[in-house]
């Protein structure tokens, strides 16, 4: 099994834990608010992954130098940003166009690698990334797409997520995994309880009668866990043998897994334009996945011998 194989069905994966657990999440935030929510999950996956170093890996407490410092703030940031973003712009548009929206990071990521990291921009992930775009917005869209602020503040959410992206693909090939995602997560979890603080109801993660519904209870410790801890160690750790294209492709998967769970789960049914974007988001994944232009080399070849 070849590394990139690997570190793409892992990354799968995750994309499948995120979106099965998206109805757990919007669950939860009925009764705790948004930004709280996500103050107390990423606390406890950092609480989780440091758990984890204290008592199997002592010797990675030395690994926490300060470029292991300044990159995890710098990844914690931008994804602390994406997710205040999202939940700000969500108060001023739909969720179906704030789906949308957020997913066309798949699109902007190529131009960020090629920006940031010189990746080389590639045909056919090219055209598997608008593949993915075309399908997110047949699989999202209800209604039309006439911009607004809460649109505009989403799509700085699509920029910071596709940044993320990009510089945890950089940083992964230069700084140990599991350090690297510990200083990540304990920035979004105190950047979110500064938010939080500010400007939401706080003090309902302290309070006994809410976090102790089942609602909240499980939602913190399925996303924490395996939505959190696992997740972005996972990204951070395997991220280095792929590209971010392949990535923000592979995520794209996400509303698709989120759409099968919710029939699922609570039996709500697809449209058939949304099966179409199913579709697509689909073919656009496996389209930077196979080896299309080694084909196609080898398809002259072939027909030269049976001529």
């Amino acid at each position: 099994m070849s590394k990139r194989f690997l570190a793409d069905t892992t990354l799968l994966l995750i994309a499948f834990v995120w979106g099965a657990t998206f109805l757990v999440v919007q669950n939860a935030i009925a009764h705790l608010p948004p930004n709280t929510f996500n103050a107390v999950r990423f606390s406890l996956a950092t609480l989780v992954l440091l758990a984890v170093v204290l008592i199997f890996s002592r010797e990675q407490l030395r690994r926490f130098s300060r470029s292991v410092w300044s990159a995890g703030f710098i990844l914690g940031f931008l994804l602390c940003l994406s997710y205040g973003l999202q939940t700000v712009g969500l108060l001023y548009t739909s969720s179906s166009k704030a789906g949308f929206i957020t997913g066309l990071s798949v699109v902007l990521v190529p131009l960020f690698s090629y920006l940031f990291l010189r990746e080389k921009l590639k045909s056919v992930a090219l055209l598997g990334a608008l593949a993915a775009a075309g399908g997110l917005y047949l699989l999202t869209a209800q209604q039309s797409l006439v911009l607004n602020s809460g649109d505009l503040l989403v799509f700085g959410c699509a920029i910071c997520f596709g940044l993320q992206i990009v510089f945890t693909g950089k940083f992964a090939k230069q700084l140990p995994a599991l350090p690297l995602a510990i200083v990540q997560l304990g920035t979004v979890a105190l950047l979110s309880w500064l938010y939080a603080c500010c400007f939401e109801q706080w003090q309902s993660a302290f309070a006994a009668k809410t976090m102790l519904q089942p609602q909240v209870a499980w939602g913190l410790l399925i996303t924490a866990i395996p939505g959190t801890a696992l997740a972005f160690l996972g990204q951070t750790a395997l991220q280095k043998f792929t590209t971010s294209t392949r990535v923000a492709l592979i995520f794209t998967m996400e509303p698709v897994f989120a759409a099968l769970t919710a029939y699922v789960w609570i039996n709500e049914r697809l449209a058939v334009p949304q099966l179409w974007g199913c579709a697509l988001i689909l073919g656009g994944m496996l389209l930077a996945e196979l080896p299309v232009p080694n084909w196609l080399k080898k398809q002259p070849v072939e027909s030269k011998k049976h001529s």
